[in-house]
């Protein structure tokens, strides 16, 4: 067995440990890329137990709607996307080109979530559907809802 230099090894363990790290960095800086042009904006969901603070970017040209979190490899823990609508509508969302699962959190009017579909599949072209008419979707990390304890009848709202 032949023992490394230790300044080698040394270098070696750091990678090691610090792989993961520079990965998830990485990562993070991709999604930044990738979502550069969207506004963003601080929101929050209020539950019976908690407000969650959240970071989101807002799809609000038709080309960003139809980009939304596609190609996006990783997303943090209280970050997502809002999809606005026009006007209140039975709205309709698929997981084409989308590579992690995200929770969609269907808005009701005054912010009230009026539905949550959880843990979409990535890369599915199935259609998910509000459960009526709605105002917008926020797509969360899957099972954020779930976490969070984040139900029917909580209410989202923008911070900033």
């Amino acid at each position: 067995m032949r023992i490394l230099p230790a300044p080698i090894a040394a270098g070696i363990a750091v990678l090691l440990l610090a792989g993961p790290w520079l990965a998830r960095a990485a990562a993070a800086a991709d999604t930044d890329r990738l979502l550069a042009g969207f506004e963003r904006a601080s929101a929050m969901i209020e539950t019976s137990r908690s407000c969650e603070l959240l970071d989101i970017w807002i799809a609000l040209t038709p080309e960003q709607r139809a980009q939304g979190l596609m190609f996006v490899h990783d997303l943090g823990e209280h970050q997502g996307m809002l999809f606005p609508g026009r006007e209140r509508a039975v709205l309709r969302m698929w997981m084409k080109n989308t590579y992690i699962p995200l929770d969609m959190l269907f808005l009701g009017a005054g912010g009230r979530l009026a539905g949550i579909t959880a843990q979409s599949t990535p890369l599915s072209e199935a259609t998910i559907s509000s459960p009526g008419p709605v105002v917008a979707v926020l797509g969360l990390n899957g099972g954020f809802a779930a976490r969070h304890r984040v139900r029917t009848g909580d209410r989202f709202s923008i911070v900033d």
